[in-house]
């Protein structure tokens, strides 16, 4: 088997075999682009090294095979003591995954070859700074030496021959062995590094954050060395062919003059905008914004360029389809399909409803607020407010909302990246490693602000200000400000539109995301429907594109005030107490489904009827202890008549409603009264009755009959149907289906029933651990459980079409609004789902993804 390929004989097709880096490597020698020459170590050698323990049989020899090819390009050889070849080693997975895995370069220098390449380049500097660069990245990735003792190092030494002697003790005092001479050595070490680094901590944390399978492995590119720190002629920059962060056109980045590679994506030094290399170096300028162009053509998307000009020339290291905001990723969809080089449904399966979930954040309201701290490079878009905090561990470990500040971050800091609720660094810009992991996190991140970030004292300094660890600050992503406190916000502008609030052509990004959304409607068979309980929430439901309400949770209607004709209904002693408990509660019934029903007019409503313990309407057992007053001993009597060991596992549901007798067909009255009430008023009510909890079709059929008879007096024909959201209803969906006029699978309760969890507590306890574990790759409340929960969904459909062709069948779970779970009830054959009323935007934009996506 072979395990290694030339840049010359890949492509994107093998993307696989050679990693997303190597894939394009290939693709830009295929195009005749400025690469320089190499070859890709493939995925296959990782996965065998990983699965084995050992080297695959031969991968070196082969390595060697295809080291002797670039030194004939190149004309020097690794090793040579006069005019040394050295190379660099980069991983590159099939998926993005940036900081994730290990780079070295500089590799072949030793205490003979950097004499050599100090004569032939004529600047003994640049050879040794060359040499204890790499020492250090050697020495933090392959021999695990901490790399802050190398920093601290360089920070008082600053010639750079006596700061390669102080590496070299850093590395045999804390590796026990001295640092290799041998080239071939640190070539081979240097690949088995790259190999382990896939599974390093930090690695398996981001692919479980980007849910990256763990079993891709990596594949690792070896390339000639160019250099970007031979003077001032020299340099290094990350070039955008769009504003990755707007998704404006034209080309951004930043440059660092006599800088390698490294220096800009690590932010130790403050870069340049990449439009005044065109003030140093305009030849340079005018053949990188020309390749970019090439390559955004081959592409067709945003692409990002990593790349060194040494003495004059220009040289592309990588480059790939480039992270972005969620702004810029509608923007540039949009601009896209304007341009002629993508369709409208192209565009539509480049954005997804999580990043139009981040659109849907609210913003920074500014009116009255105090003048910002300082103001940095405005690297992820958002508004984010926290306590601020100075590393990573600590960000994961706080409870309530942090901001990470550090000078900047490396991918150590990935756990605190993702619990911080927004980012801010003192150096680094835009293309740094803080603001690339920020924007594919969807985190707030502000980058290179004017502060002084002291991480041993816990605080940072700016003027005559001092943040110190705790105190609240306010961080605004698209603004690159920094403030004081905590900040009101506002709703954005995406959110504004929805509501009406803001014309159509209120800029590129409003007018983009209601383009595909709009597509997403035109190719959808997914209806979308929202949860409201008020009629303001169906007003807006309706507003944001709901074609009806999928859940109306009819215990919400008993709060407040209305908590007191509760409690009179479960002290009642006899029948006639509960009768007037009901007529009392029946006209505020009445007189909230008429609202709803008229904020809903000709859309279809579905009515739950009330669902939690009786319980939860009265004070807590412990708080009426020791109660000395009539009316608390009669509610203390009631509480120890209700108490239940598991009460979401008791007396609540359709258990409730015939135990309770009266309850579900006074709420039954108030439906059809104020279905009466609407026609009586020229409207066209459309109300639908939901049983919770039903787990044998012989409860459903009861309640069923009684409902039936009230309606037959008032206004027949309402439908009827249960929530699915009982195990034992799922599967024994068939017979259900007899007596229930419609599904609606309450995902919530059944992932909780099947998986055995209690969603109040596994939440902060079991699944943190089970997510480090790789146990669960992500919360079952959040996304779909596909072979659990989706299988019981899947096998509810099934059987309850057969027994009821044409039965409509919908969710109502929070699942509605996530997604992935969008898609497989889409895959499923449901009807609609039903979610929170902000969320049904990003229901309608998957629904029409899911459409496309979808093999038929």
């Amino acid at each position: 088997m072979s395990y290694v390929r030339d840049f010359a004989d890949g492509g994107m097709e093998l993307k696989d075999l050679l990693g997303g880096k190597g894939a394009n490597l290939a693709e830009m020698t295929r195009m005749g682009l400025p690469v320089p020459p190499g070859f890709t170590v493939t995925t296959e050698a990782c996965r065998t090294y990983l699965k084995l323990g050992e080297t695959p049989d031969g991968l070196f020899a082969e390595i060697r095979r295809h080291l002797d090819d670039v030194e004939q390009l190149m004309g020097r050889r690794l090793g040579d003591p006069a005019d040394p070849l050295l190379l660099s080693v980069r991983s590159g997975g099939r998926f993005s995954m940036p900081g994730m895995m290990e780079t070295i370069l500089d590799i072949g220098l030793n205490d003979v070859t950097v004499e050599g390449l100090a004569a032939v380049s004529g600047d003994e500097e640049f050879a040794w700074d060359c040499y204890r660069r790499l020492i250090s990245m050697y020495g933090s990735t392959v021999a695990h030496v901490p790399h802050d003792l190398f920093e601290q190092a360089h920070a008082t030494e600053p010639d750079p021959r006596r700061l390669v002697a102080a590496y070299k003790r850093i590395f045999a005092d804390h590796s026990g062995e001295e640092f290799p001479q041998d080239p071939q050595a640190q070539l081979e070490g240097a690949v088995l590094a790259v190999f382990r680094s896939w599974n390093t901590e930090r690695a398996r944390v981001y692919r479980r954050a980007e849910h990256i399978p763990d079993d891709l492995g990596t594949a690792v590119n070896i390339m000639a060395m160019v250099y970007g720190n031979r003077g001032p002629a020299s340099g290094t920059g990350v070039a955008f062919t769009r504003d990755p962060a707007t998704g404006a056109r034209g080309v951004y980045g930043d440059y660092l003059q006599n800088a390698q590679g490294e220096d800009v994506v690590a932010g130790i030094r403050d870069t340049l905008p990449l439009n005044r290399l065109a003030e140093l170096d305009r030849r340079s300028y005018e053949e990188l914004t020309a390749a970019l162009a090439t390559l955004e053509a081959r592409y067709r998307d945003l692409c990002d360029v990593e790349f060194t000009i040494e003495e004059g020339r220009l040289w592309l290291l990588q480059t790939r389809v480039g992270k972005r905001t969620a702004a810029a990723a509608f923007v540039i969809a949009a601009q896209l399909v304007d341009e002629g080089v993508i369709t409208l449904d192209e565009a539509l399966l480049r954005v997804d409803g999580a990043r139009l979930a981040q659109l849907m954040f609210p913003r920074f309201d500014l009116t009255d607020s105090p003048l910002p701290l300082a103001t940095g490079v405005p690297a992820s878009p958002g508004a984010a407010c926290g306590r601020a905090v100075f590393d990573s561990r600590t960000a994961t470990e706080a409870r309530g909302p942090v901001i990470l500040v550090r000078r900047e971050t490396n991918p150590d800091d990935l756990p605190g990246m993702l619990a911080a609720t927004g980012i801010l660094t003192s150096h680094g810009g835009k293309t740094s490693h803080a603001a690339v992991v920020a924007r594919g996190m969807g985190r707030t991140c502000v980058c290179g602000a004017p502060i002084e970030v002291d991480e041993e004292r816990r605080e940072f300094r700016t003027g005559d200000a001092v943040i110190r660890e705790g105190d609240l600050i306010s961080v605004d992503g698209a603004t690159g400000r920094v403030y004081p406190g905590e900040l009101p916000v506002t709703p954005s502008p995406v959110v504004r539109h929805f509501d009406g609030a803001v014309p159509a052509d209120a800029g590129p990004l409003v007018s983009a995301v209601a383009r595909l959304v709009g597509r997403a409607d035109a190719v959808r068979r997914l209806g979308v429907y929202a949860n409201a309980d008020t009629p303001e929430d169906a007003a807006r439901a309706r507003r944001f594109g709901a074609a009806g309400i999928g859940l109306c949770r009819t215990e919400h209607m008993f709060l407040g005030e209305r908590r007191r004709l509760v409690e009179r209904l479960i002290i009642a002693e006899d029948e006639t107490e509960i009768r007037t408990a009901l007529d009392a509660l029946l006209p505020l019934q009445r007189a909230d489904f008429t609202r709803i029903l008229a904020a809903m007019d000709g859309l279809p409503v579905t009515i739950r009827l009330i669902d939690p313990p009786l319980h939860e309407f009265l004070p807590s057992y412990e708080d009426l202890l020791g109660a000395t007053d009539d009316h608390s001993r009669e509610l203390l009597t009631a509480v120890r008549r209700l108490r239940e060991t598991n009460p979401m596992l008791g007396l609540r549901g359709v258990r409730l409603g015939l135990i309770v007798p009266g309850l579900f067909a006074m709420q039954v009255r108030a439906i059809a009264e104020a279905a009466a009430e609407r026609v009586a008023a020229g409207g066209r009510p459309k109300p639908e009755i939901m049983v919770p909890l039903v787990g044998d079709v012989r409860e459903l059929a009861t309640v069923k009959a009684e409902a039936v008879k009230v309606l037959d007096e008032i206004f027949p024909g309402i439908p009827i149907g249960t929530m699915v959201e009982v195990p034992r209803a799922a599967l024994t969906a068939g017979s259900i289906a007899a007596e229930a006029e419609f599904f609606s699978f309450g995902t919530n309760d059944l992932t909780q029933m099947t998986w055995g969890f209690s969603r109040d507590d596994v939440e902060g306890s079991i699944f943190p651990a089970y997510l480090r574990m790789g146990i669960l790759e992500e919360s079952p409340f959040e996304t779909l459980d596909r072979p659990g929960i989706g299988r019981l969904i899947t096998i509810a459909v099934d059987e309850g079409r057969r027994a009821r062709p044409g039965l409509r069948i919908g969710v109502c779970g929070e699942h509605g609004g996530d997604p992935a779970s969008i898609r497989f009830f889409a895959e499923a054959g449901l009807d609609y789902v039903s979610c929170s009323p902000f969320r049904v935007p990003v229901a309608r934009l998957e629904a029409g993804r899911a459409a496309l996506l979808s093999p038929e």
